[in-house]
């Protein structure tokens, strides 16, 4: 009986012990956050901030709900990103799916100049839920594409970014083949794409000071903040060294909080509910950027989603250090 106990008891060490290993490693994220007192807008952040406004409010305001079951407004929604792609000096394209190809992924790329066959994926879902019109969720990971293009378009970078805007990321097209992204990324691996990384724009306009306005599943409760300041940067396991070393380009350069979590899917479920687990299911690595969505904003998925709930400065400044994330992975010349 003595023996059975003390075997019990070093099982039961071994695996506390092998638990906090891993959670270390989730959470353990090289550089640090800021901390400091935000500064003013730099005159292009001003601008910036001005056009995430104009890209949100265009998206969840003057078109507002936008999935399978309005089709006029989600075929204004796709419009709308591909005129943008082509302002921002892009060729854009559409991927079609769907049985009666009745579903679009809008895709555009900026080419490579040393590397153009090794490829950066940016991309975030157009979608809405029924009844929300989706400022949050996902107008603002929109939003943040179309200013990554803007800028990018014109820095010579080694390796092509193609920038997608992922149709049916919601339910009940969610993990399926009339998933966006899901289709991507199957037709990407089946044609022997060589993507080096995907991030996933999810979430990115909602921000709070007050106290325990940010919540997570346990036991990460313990190692975050307990206010919604910050923009998260989030990973499976196999994806973390990806996330570690994007994390550590936007901490380099963004005055902005940051917090980074790599976890095996098996731990945390909810960190697959986006584009990027698409591209998991189909062996890229990849992350997400978000807001952290349901764990943060109470508008998540319901008519209170609208774009004045959203902090475009806060949006601006990601936007900025997001820009040196994909010039650092592409390869700045």
């Amino acid at each position: 009986m003595k023996k059975t106990v003390l075997r019990l008891f070093s099982l039961l060490v071994i695996l506390s012990g092998a638990l906090f290993a891993l959670i270390h490693l989730s959470v353990n994220m090289p550089g640090e956050s800021s901390i400091e007192t935000l500064k003013p807008l730099s005159h292009a952040q001003f601008h910036m901030s001005k056009r995430l406004f104009e890209h949100v409010w265009h998206l969840a305001e003057e078109i507002g709900e936008r999935h399978y079951q309005v089709p006029d407004a989600y075929n204004r929604a796709a419009d709308y990103i591909e005129q943008a792609f082509t302002r921002n000096n892009l060729v854009p394209y559409t991927e079609e799916f769907g049985k009666n190809l009745e579903y679009r992924n809008i895709i555009a790329e900026h080419y490579g100049t040393m590397l153009p066959d090794e490829i950066i994926v940016v991309g975030a879902h157009y979608d809405t839920v029924w009844m929300t019109p989706g400022a949050d969720d996902n107008a603002s990971g929109v939003a943040v594409m179309l200013e990554l293009t803007r800028y990018l378009v014109n820095i010579k970078l080694k390796r092509t970014v193609r920038f997608i805007a992922f149709a049916n990321e919601e339910y009940p097209h969610f993990f399926t083949n009339n998933m966006g992204s899901m289709f991507h990324a199957k037709k990407s691996s089946e044609r022997g794409d060589n993507i080096k990384a995907m991030i996933s724009l999810e979430m990115l306009g909602y921000y709070s000071d007050e106290s325990n306005s940010q919540f997570y599943p346990k036991p990460f409760n313990s190692f975050y903040p307990d206010t919604a300041t910050f923009v998260a940067f989030v990973s499976n396991f196999s994806s973390r060294d990806l996330l570690m070393r994007s994390i550590r380009l936007f901490r380099e350069t963004a005055q902005f909080p940051s917090e980074g979590l790599a976890v095996p899917v098996a731990l945390v479920p909810d960190i697959r509910r986006s584009d990027q687990a698409a591209f998991w299911s189909h062996g890229f690595e990849a992350f997400m950027v978000t807001d952290t969505a349901a764990y943060r904003n109470y508008a998540y998925h319901n008519v209170s989603d609208v774009p004045n709930s959203l902090d475009y400065d806060h949006m601006a400044r990601i936007t900025t250090g997001l820009i040196k994330v994909v010039e650092g992975l592409a390869g700045k010349e």
